[in-house]
């Protein structure tokens, strides 16, 4: 059985990608920080759908903590990085602490975890990376600046990492995702969550089961690597 590591799989977008993949048949391995009682929750969500489940603490911003979360995996097939944190504030309110914080874990945590994962794809001969973006990252959000820089790092890293370990058989894609109902989003008002929705053509927030069918099937398909998949009801457009 294949085997998948989502990183930041205690709640939101990450448990529902532990779950998807657990249903498509994958032993699901996933790690959290602080969220003990929902790391729990989804290990027994894995569970009940039929897989194996196998949780980490471990903060993807840290190099011993990943190298440690790695040692203990006996096998790995396909790698997400998921884990993120946001910030919403002014560039002029925003500590270099702030920037340097998010750029840890959104795009060096990436990093920490890709570099981590190539020896295991190497010596299995193929492989494949999910990186979770946004699309903040692609377009840039006032008030967020420090979020969208470290989400655009996290395109680039993809693009560049695919060129690379292609040959290598590895693939590294993307989900771009919008405003997607998490609680990463929970600091917005109603009246802003409707805002925002009303500049979305399918006029609505996207669910996490939607964005992880995206990580999933990006996961499986063997002739993409590269691609930015954007899941932003329109969005973008």
């Amino acid at each position: 059985m294949s085997t998948v590591l989502v990183t930041g799989g205690s709640r939101g977008i990450g448990r529902a990608a532990c779950l998807a993949f657990a249903r498509a048949g994958y032993d699901v391995a996933f790690c959290y920080t602080r969220d003990g009682a929902g790391a729990r929750e989804t290990c027994r969500l894995i569970e009940e759908a039929g897989a194996g489940a196998l949780s980490f603490c471990c903060d993807v911003s840290q190099e011993g903590q990943v190298e440690e979360m790695f040692a203990s995996l006996l096998g790995l097939s396909v790698l997400v990085n998921n884990a993120g944190i946001a910030l919403r504030a002014q560039i002029q309110d925003t500590s270099l602490s702030d920037w340097n914080r998010l750029f840890a874990v959104n795009a060096a945590g990436a990093f920490l975890c890709t570099r981590a994962a190539i020896p295991r794809f190497l010596r299995r001969g193929s492989g494949s990376i999910v990186n979770v973006s946004s699309f903040w990252g692609e377009t840039g959000g006032a008030c967020e600046a420090a979020y969208s820089a470290s989400k655009a790092a996290m395109i680039g890293f993809t693009k560049a990492a695919a060129k690379e370990l292609a040959p290598s058989s590895i693939r590294v894609n993307c989900v771009s995702a919008g405003m997607i109902d998490t609680g990463m989003n929970a600091c917005l008002t109603e009246a802003e969550r409707a805002a925002f929705a009303a500049g979305v053509p399918l006029g609505r927030a996207g669910t996490c089961e939607e964005a992880a069918a995206a990580i999933l099937f990006l996961a499986e398909q063997r002739y993409m690597t590269g691609e930015v998949l954007r899941v932003d009801g329109g969005a973008f457009l």
